[in-house]
């Protein structure tokens, strides 16, 4: 396919706005219903959530994942993670990764190695996660938010997977991070 054709076909699929409408702004998100001319010329409707972003740290201590354990209003259960937070206004997300291990969990990262990038659901939401990794960890202090309240706590690979299929990790971030670290066992790569 030659580049011309390519940006053709590019064209040809996308979604111009006609008008946007700001419906909510709140703290962490923003919401939007635009309406958009569709590839055959008919207009639609899109409900867009906005997001700052995220950074999070697949960080290993002592060989084990370290997660905190919190609960989802959203899912209405208690979940395990890995520490993750939003980007503050245009903050550098590998400054929000070593920010939120050190606050959530009280250890800090001597340095962090980007593991990838992803949008958690391109369907309705522009947020990005930034994922890091780091297993040379010290002691730091945990500061959580005044409406924070979590555990935090290691597990192992084997119970990482197991939580997985128990859905106690459901997350999209984590997920990812326990079988980037799997490979990371196999291969020594990330």
């Amino acid at each position: 396919m030659t580049e011309q054709s390519k940006q053709h076909e590019e064209a040809s699929l996308t979604e111009p706005t006609i008008h946007s409408e700001p419906i909510f702004t709140g703290r962490v998100i923003s919401l939007q219903v635009d309406t958009v001319q569709l590839p055959d010329g008919k207009t639609a409707t899109r409900e867009i959530v906005r997001h700052p972003g995220a950074a999070a740290v697949m960080a290993l201590l002592d060989g084990k994942l370290l997660v905190v354990e919190q609960y989802r209003k959203p899912l209405g259960k208690l979940q395990v993670e890995i520490p993750a937070g939003k980007l503050d206004g245009g903050e550098d997300p590998m400054e929000a990764a070593f920010r939120e291990l050190e606050e959530e969990t009280g250890y800090k990262a001597k340095s962090l190695r980007p593991v990838s990038s992803f949008y958690t659901s391109p369907g309705f939401a522009d947020e990005r996660l930034f994922l890091y990794f780091a297993d040379e960890l010290e002691p730091g202090r945990m500061q959580l938010d005044d409406e924070e309240f979590l555990e935090v706590r290691t597990i192992s690979l084997e119970e990482a997977l197991q939580y997985i299929q128990e859905e106690r990790i459901s997350d999209a971030k984590t997920i990812v991070a326990v079988y980037a670290w799997r490979l990371y066992k196999l291969t020594g790569e990330l």
